[in-house]
């Protein structure tokens, strides 16, 4: 577990030196309320990242602590869904506060990654994220599936803003 954690850490490192600027355009959304972003996310989709080889049902869960940072709690099953649970915690705070749309998140001080929210729902049923090197993104949701329709809108969306969309690979929920 130990040995996920770091690589966690460094992968965040490495995203936000190498490549900072590829999609120097990149827009987040305009407004984030953080208190009803909080709560668990399921992975629907993202760039493939070493650090989540062989994991299925990935989720995400965000807690907003007294201080005003965010715990972060990811966790996904190796292989399939009667494997191993595995559990990553790190801690996320804001760095954007005119639009609590650019965080910045750590799993193994002092290493942090760009987590940015690029697109949301209105009802906060959906997300993506991602950030402007374009090597790391994620399509989050509340439910462990998403609507065929708002899936592909979403494709099309992430690639007008520049991402490679033939490299998403779903990720397997259970239902």
């Amino acid at each position: 577990m130990k040995s996920v954690l770091i690589g966690i850490a460094l992968l965040f490192a490495a995203c936000s030196a190498w490549g900072a600027d590829r999609l120097s355009e990149l827009k987040t959304v305009d407004s984030v309320d953080v208190a009803r972003y909080m709560g668990s996310w399921y992975e629907i989709a993202k760039y493939p990242q070493w650090f989540e080889n062989g994991l299925v049902g990935v989720t995400a869960n965000y807690t907003l602590l007294p201080n005003g940072k965010v715990r972060v709690l990811n966790s996904g099953y190796i292989k399939d869904f009667n494997g191993k649970l595995k559990t990553a915690k790190g801690k996320a705070w804001i760095v954007d506060k005119k639009t609590n749309a650019k965080l910045k998140v750590s799993f193994f001080w002092p290493f942090a990654g760009n987590y940015w929210i690029l697109e949301l729902g209105k009802d906060y049923e959906y997300a993506v994220v991602g950030d402007n090197s374009g090597k790391y993104l994620w399509i989050l949701a509340r439910e462990p599936r998403m609507d065929d329709v708002l899936y592909s809108e979403l494709l099309k969306r992430i690639q007008e803003k520049g991402f490679d969309i033939s490299k998403l690979e779903k990720n397997p929920q259970q239902i």
